[in-house]
């Protein structure tokens, strides 16, 4: 038996790229969207009582990584990116039926909109479903898990003088923390675990208007190269 889902909103994010998206929800406090519902939830019916809630559940698509072959085994970032489990035993975005969830911080409640935060979803993600965060059922105290067991190691992030004074202008610009965003995102480390890149090598991705450009000048540290609107 098969089923069909429709979204009932799209989400407006910082994040124009996969590239350098938190892999978790709440790793980025700065990451900023808004949620946009379609008709018929786009009224204050739908969303009524949820200025009550701090958080709330996203269940979404992954709307960019749907696949006909559904896939047993992924290797998740977390391992390194070369060492396979199950599907199931991971957040891959590979899902079998590209359905996601993401726990994120709800600032602001208006008819038709939720203003969030703390989000790791990409620009234009078909959102299904929400639900508000039970704090005395959604979380479980004694809870573990081998796989991740702990929050991602950071790494030092610098600046080019140049780069930090565009990127005030433009959080400025945009009414957004954006130095800390870069920060917050960039600290994680968004390349691939098994790279080793070279000095000159040079990384980006775009977020909100801008595009970020880094490199890794030495191992363990990243260094913000420039801060460019597009």
């Amino acid at each position: 038996m098969s089923y069909s889902v429709s979204p009932i909103g799209f989400l407006r994010s910082c994040f124009k790229e996969k590239f350098a998206i938190p892999r978790q929800p709440q790793l980025a406090p700065a990451a900023r969207g808004v949620l946009e519902l379609v008709a018929p939830f786009d009224t204050g019916d739908a969303v009524q009582g949820l200025e009550q809630v701090s958080h709330v559940w996203l269940l979404f698509l992954f709307h960019q990584a749907l696949e006909d072959q559904p896939r047993l085994k992924v290797r998740p970032p977390r391992l390194g990116g070369n060492k396979s489990v199950g599907v199931f035993a991971t957040r891959a975005t590979h899902r079998p039926n590209g359905i996601g969830q993401s726990v994120v911080k709800l600032d602001k409640v208006e008819p038709g909109r939720l203003w969030l935060s703390g989000i790791d979803l990409l620009d234009g993600t078909p959102v299904l479903d929400i639900k508000p965060y039970v704090p005395y059922a959604d979380s479980v105290a004694s809870a573990y898990n081998r796989i991740a067991d702990g929050a991602p190691l950071l790494i030092e992030v610098q600046w080019r003088d140049a780069a930090l004074s565009q990127a005030r202008s433009h959080g400025l610009r945009l009414d957004q923390p954006l130095v800390d965003l870069i920060e917050q995102c960039l600290t994680q480390d968004p390349r691939p675990a098994y790279q080793v890149p070279p000095p000159e090598r040079r990384y980006g991705t775009r977020l909100w208007d801008v595009d970020v450009r880094w490199h890794y000048p030495e191992p363990g540290k990243i260094c913000v190269l420039e801060v460019v609107e597009t």
